[in-house]
């Protein structure tokens, strides 16, 4: 096992511990005063010689770095990957052999249009980039959470970000989509048709990290031993499944909780609930490559799985948070062009450009060519480089600096013909430099329209809301009027819908020459995980009078199956309960919201029902979660709650002693201790993660 190398390298790196000594300066000298400065007199002027001051500002004046120009928020953790498998069938990569040889890991998520500090849960790609620290050095798999991009050639990336990015004369809007110069660069780029599909779905607002896909979005090769190369596309697939919050909790959670996603992720890590990822991969042999009615380089093209299903070929496990997250989450530096043997490039346009373009923005991100020295970015495979000197060199070189040398014994050497050294695949290319793109790119609707033909009618209704938004914040009706034309060549009923939301007149038929096809496995309906409820956030509303043995019994019988339980109440402290005794409040209900849950729990009480009914955030909180298709469960009196809100538009349990379960909704009109049944019905619901065939709420 080798999971620990990196950990092991780390702790070389650690600080001294501060409770091993006194406060020193940077130089190791103690300190024994550092809250005033050196001055004349009580009141006088600050004098320069006082170095220690001047260190201290001098080192604050510093220390923050450029943020990234894209990707610029995110949250890290450290963990393992291990294969299934050999691989060597179609990869010599070493750390896809030996199912026995867990390789260390880092992972990056972020979003892509925002500052640092702006939030987690805005309608936004999100990144999804890993660092395999391999026995042959690094390897960074960078990539997305939907499987397209947006541009075809990486000439066009400086256009789109700038863009998407605020508009220039004011910065407005922040980490946000919905405003004109990104909608008029989309409308006048067709090749930006699948993407668009893509972002105004629930994929741009994942509920959690943990519930995330990842791909790798371009052709990569895979190479051999024999030097054999197969096309290959990544995917990572979470093991509680795909899951997604709504725009209305989406924006309710940037004012509730601006690190939702960051949280969830730290606090699931701590409490030993260890994210989970499928390694999976789409092969395709070269012979292969022109057999698709798209073209394999295209990064705005999917290969369906139903054409290649996809391989599942190892898993990884996220089990450490980052000690400090400017030293190794802000300071992490990914590259397309980091691959190790057995993994190699295609001649995708827009991989070729982030090969020159990941590097070139950490020379002046990071201060310098030496960043690889950074903790965080060292392989744990051994360095021999005759690269010296520069920005923050921190290693002590000896010896030569040149190649081929006598003096220094012809060291380092060049690695011998034995398959150990990385070898660029061999290919022929020849032909005329053009500027000019394959017809084979120039198809821009047809897999739009399959995204759109996959989707259930709930996602349907989304994105069409979510372009709806969008365009509704876009001020020249130009720029509508051409993107509803541009969605008019995926489904003529998608452009109307939107049309009639933003106020231009609807669109003609286009010509469409694709065909009606979908694939299931693009839809969340099909990505709902193992049925697991592990770490899903359940809220128990409870208020003086709660029924304690009922919700203890409750309580326990999720807990155990992993999900985590809060007793949230009008007040923090504690709450009497029926038995006379003090329940313990997790949360108080003022300070938290319905958004920020899975589910909710209404447990019985004779006087706490009534308490809980005449409290407007209680009822604003189940009413809330009805209307996003939680799971709502009730017992006893708390059935009460629910015939409040809608005796007439809820199908619940009207009797004693029959446990009821329509569409998420689960009741039990009993007293007493939960029932097995009852507990099984709600964590079925909770599983579902949505139910959004429920009838609306009429009050």
């Amino acid at each position: 096992m080798t999971e620990d190398r990196k950990q092991r390298q780390r702790e070389e790196h650690r600080a001294a511990d501060p409770a091993e000594g006194p406060l020193t300066t940077d130089q190791g000298v103690a300190v024994d005063h550092t809250d005033d400065s050196l001055s004349v007199g009580e009141r006088g002027p600050t004098l320069m010689e006082d170095f220690h001051f001047r260190e201290k500002l001098t080192h604050f004046d510093h220390e923050r770095i450029p943020e990234r120009v894209v990707h610029a928020r995110g949250a890290g953790a450290y963990g393992y990957f291990e294969p299934y498998e050999s691989c060597a069938e179609f990869t010599r990569a070493a750390f896809l052999q030996d199912p026995s040889v867990r390789t260390p890991v880092f992972v990056r998520f972020s979003t892509v249009q925002g500052p640092r500090g702006s939030s987690d849960t805005v309608r936004d790609v999100r990144g999804f980039a890993t660092k395999f620290y391999t026995s042959e050095g690094n390897y960074d798999l960078v990539g997305n959470n939907m499987p397209v991009f947006f541009i075809q050639d990486g000439i066009k990336f400086p256009d789109f970000v700038h863009a998407v990015k605020p508009e220039p004369h004011n910065d407005i809007p922040t980490g946000a989509s919905a405003h004109d110069t990104l909608w008029d660069f989309v409308s006048l780029q067709p090749e930006t048709t699948h993407m668009m599909m893509w972002m105004m779905s629930d994929r741009a607002i994942p509920r959690s990290y943990r519930m995330m896909q990842g791909f790798g979005v371009h052709t990569f090769r895979f190479v051999d031993a024999r030097g054999r190369g197969t096309f290959v596309k990544f995917h990572w697939k979470p093991k509680l499944g795909v899951h997604s919050l709504v725009w209305d909790e989406a924006q309710e959670c940037q004012g509730r909780d601006p690190d939702f996603n960051r949280r969830d992720l730290w606090e699931a890590i701590e409490a030993g609930e260890y994210p989970e990822y499928e390694l999976g991969v789409q092969l395709v042999p070269e012979e292969d490559e022109f057999t698709f009615d798209f073209d394999l380089l295209d990064a705005t093209k999917i290969i369906p799985e139903e054409q290649v299903p996809v391989r599942p070929i190892g898993r990884m496990v996220l089990n450490r948070n980052p000690d400090n997250f400017f030293a190794e989450t802000e300071q992490v530096a990914f590259h397309t062009a980091n691959v190790v043997p057995g993994i190699d490039f295609t001649n995708d346009p827009l991989l070729q450009a982030r090969n020159f373009s990941y590097l070139d923005t950490q020379l002046i991100r990071l201060g310098g060519p030496n960043f690889a020295q950074i903790p965080v970015n060292r392989p744990v495979a051994p360095v021999r480089t005759n690269q010296r000197d520069g920005y923050h060199q921190s290693a002590i070189h000896t010896g030569t600096n040149y190649s081929p040398n006598s003096l220094g014994g012809g060291c380092p050497a060049i690695a011998g013909a034995d398959g150990y050294a990385f070898s660029h695949y061999t290919e022929r290319v020849d032909g005329h430099k053009i500027r000019q793109r394959s017809e084979s790119f120039k198809d821009f609707y047809s897999q739009a329209a399959l995204f759109w033909n996959s989707m259930s009618d709930w996602e349907r209704r989304h994105i069409v809301e979510a372009f709806r938004f969008e365009l509704g914040k876009v001020n020249a009706v130009q720029v509508r009027e051409r993107t509803v034309g541009q969605l008019a060549h995926v489904d003529h009923g998608l452009a109307t819908a939107v049309a009639e939301g933003v106020g231009v007149a609807p669109p003609a038929p286009a010509n469409n020459e694709h065909k009606p096809v979908a694939s299931p496995a693009l839809s969340l309906e099909n990505l709902r995980g193992d049925g697991s409820i592990r770490t899903r956030q359940i809220a128990v509303l409870v208020t003086d009078g709660v029924d304690t043995a009922q919700l203890t019994q409750a309580q326990e019988a999720l807990s155990s199956q992993g999900a985590v339980v809060e007793a949230l109440a009008p007040h923090d402290g504690k709450v009497l309960g029926s038995d006379g005794n003090g329940y313990a409040v997790d949360r108080a209900l003022p300070t938290v919201a319905s958004v920020l849950y899975d589910a909710v729990l209404l447990p019985g009480g004779p006087v706490g029902t009534p308490g809980v009914r005449s409290d407007e955030a209680a009822m604003r909180f189940v009413r809330d979660a009805y209307r996003h298709g939680k799971a709502i469960g009730a017992l006893g009196s708390g059935v009460g709650i629910l015939t409040a809100l809608d005796p007439e538009g809820l199908h619940i349990a009207s009797g004693h002693g029959h446990v009821c379960a329509d569409r998420g909704v689960v009741t039990d009109c009993t007293t007493g201790t939960a029932s097995e049944e009852f507990t099984r019905a709600f964590t079925e619901a909770i599983a579902a993660h949505r139910h959004w065939d429920r009838p609306q709420l009429r009050c």
